[in-house]
């Protein structure tokens, strides 16, 4: 591309920094707009980077009614406005980077996919682990025959400690999933890619929030325990095609360093990856256990040193974006996938507000 790419960005709150300097830091690159619901927040982001000539909206509609000349837009907002933002974009057949999660209800990602499919455009996830060199060795292993036919998985993890000290990540209005959506969706992704996403089946879910009501434990006391409306904890048991059985946990907050590490087992092998308290970069280094020679062995793999990590992943994740703009994508990590990521935890939600096991049919017509 000879020109620069035109950039706007939607939603001018925390994350949106790591887009602006991973933006800058690409030479074709422009930021030309910016948008936010908060009077001054857009004007304020910006000027952090000394940039000039940036037009200021107070809504993601005025910005692209009036951005002929943009070529993407990366949605950084509260979870409870991804839909929103991204529809309009795609209706303007303009490409989107939309950070995770995919939405806060199933509903709202199946409307992003079928605007998705009316436009010329496409949406991409901001899942950069997927970039990282030892998540990719994670399914590289799976898909080389060496653990056999894989049957069960445990992923979660999370923090012992780890309620964010933003409102809008725990209100229901504006995240409307807590922990789940956070950071529970990177280590499903990390999984279910691993395996080659299958469908989910069924769900049976659990979900509570004893810390962040708990004004001992919410980064903003009482105050913050009264706005809490989402999850810090919760645990899901899914039944995936394919006869795999996936068993999830993820905490922002409890009595406990950790619900457990990641482990896939087959037929012909397992293997072990350290949990986190995230999953948002890199893993490792990992381990897998088989049979030789009639005795069993483990394996240590190093983990590949990715030099600085999580902001080298999310260079990549604005790099890949870019690059899937310039040739017209496909999306470098598509809604297809991320639409049964966006399943499982729906699904927890919605099991755990019933009372019993949901299927994938159900969660999908949203008849329950």
């Amino acid at each position: 591309m000879d020109r620069k790419y035109r950039i706007g960005i939607i939603g001018c709150g925390g994350i949106s920094y790591a887009h602006i300097q991973n933006y800058l830091k690409q030479p074709d690159v422009e930021i030309v707009a910016a948008a936010d619901i908060v009077p001054g927040r857009a004007e304020k982001r910006i000027e952090g980077f000394g940039l000039e000539g940036v037009r200021f909206y107070p809504s993601h509609r005025e910005l692209i009614d009036d951005g002929k000349d943009l070529d993407g837009v990366s949605v950084c907002t509260y979870n409870s406005q991804h839909a929103d933002c991204a529809v309009y974009a795609l209706e303007h057949d303009i490409p989107v980077l939309l950070e995770k999660p995919f939405a806060d209800t199933l509903a709202e990602a199946k409307r992003i996919m079928e605007a998705e499919e009316k436009s010329r455009a496409f949406v991409t996830l901001g899942f950069q682990p997927r970039f990282d060199a030892n998540m990719q060795l994670v399914k590289k292993i799976c898909e080389s025959g060496t653990l056999g036919k894989i049957y069960y998985i445990q992923t979660g993890g999370g923090r012992r400690r780890g309620i964010p000290g933003n409102e809008s990540f725990f209100r229901k209005d504006t995240a409307g999933i807590g922990a789940m959506g956070d950071i529970g969706c990177y280590s499903l992704d990390m999984v279910l890619n691993a395996i080659g996403y299958p469908k989910p089946v069924t769900v049976s879910g659990y979900t509570s929030d004893y810390f962040g009501k708990n004004p001992q434990y919410n980064p903003l006391g009482k105050e913050g325990a009264e706005k809490f409306g989402v999850d810090d904890f919760a645990a899901g048991f899914i039944r995936l095609e394919g006869d795999i059985v996936l068993d999830f946990r993820i905490s922002w907050a409890m009595h406990l360093n950790t619900p457990g590490d990641t482990v896939i087992l087959g037929t012909e092998g397992a293997l072990r990856i350290p949990s986190t308290d995230c999953w948002n970069g890199s893993v490792g280094p990992l381990t897998i256990y088989r049979d030789e020679l009639g005795q069993r062995v483990q394996t240590v793999i190093p983990k590949i040193d990715t030099g600085e990590e999580w902001h080298k992943l999310f260079e990549m994740k604005i790099r890949s974006f870019l690059d899937a703009i310039e040739t017209g994508g496909p999306a470098p990590v598509p809604t297809s996938q991320i639409f049964y990521n966006q399943a499982i935890i729906d699904g927890i939600y919605r099991s755990a507000e019933l009372g019993r096991e949901i299927t994938f049919e159900e969660l999908i017509s949203g008849k329950y």
